[in-house]
C-alpha cells in the first residue's frame, strides 16, 4: 500500500522507526517529515503536508505522529477530507476505518512505544470501512454533511 507520513520533532524517532517497519512489510512510505528530531518544528505544517498529500491522491492513507498525537489529530481534522484519529490500541484503530472511514492514523510518540505503534498500524492498514452496512453509511453521510456545512469557514478560528 502507498502511505504517507509524518511527524513533529517530537514524533520523529517513532516515525523513522514505523517508516522503517512499514517499508520491511512491502509499503511505499512517503516521507514528509520531518528529517531530523534536533529542531523544534510546529505540527501543524506537517498535518497540513499529509492531509493535502491525501487530497491529492498520493495516497489513501497516511500516518501522523507528535508529543501526544493531540496537536496533530486536531490540525488534521480541519483539512476537508481529511479523518484522522489519534489510536494507542489496534481495536481504535481498525474500528476508525470500519465504522468512521478513518484515513489518517495519529500516534503520539511520547505515549506508546515502536512494537505498539506496529500494531496499531498494522491494524488500521488492514481495516476496510463497512459500507454495506447501513447503519455506517448513514452516519458517515451525516460526517460529511457537517464538514460541507461548516466549510466556508464562517465564524470565529479561535479565542486567541
Amino acid at each position: 500500500m502507498k502511505l504517507v507520513i509524518s511527524a513533529d520533532h517530537a514524533g520523529f524517532p517513532l516515525k523513522e522507526d514505523v517508516r522503517a517497519y512499514l517499508a520491511k512489510a512491502g509499503h511505499e512510505v512517503i516521507d514528509l517529515g520531518a528529517y531530523s528530531g534536533d529542531q523544534p518544528d510546529d505540527y501543524p505544517d506537517f498535518a497540513e503536508k499529509v492531509g493535502e498529500a491525501i487530497r491529492a491522491g498520493v495516497a489513501q492513507k497516511g500516518i501522523l505522529i507528535c508529543g501526544s498525537g493531540v496537536g496533530v489529530c486536531v490540525a488534521a481534522n480541519k483539512i476537508p477530507g481529511i479523518r484522522a484519529g489519534m489510536c494507542h490500541d489496534t481495536y481504535s484503530a481498525h474500528q476508525g476505518v470500519e465504522h468512521d472511514d478513518m484515513n489518517v492514523v495519529v500516534l503520539g510518540a511520547r505515549i506508546i512505544g515502536s512494537a505498539l505503534a506496529y500494531e496499531v498500524v498494522d491494524s488500521f492498514l488492514g481495516a476496510k470501512f463497512i459500507a454495506n452496512e447501513e447503519r455506517f453509511t448513514r452516519r458517515f453521510r451525516k460526517v460529511l454533511a457537517i464538514e460541507a456545512k461548516y466549510q466556508c469557514g464562517d465564524g470565529p478560528a479561535s479565542k486567541a
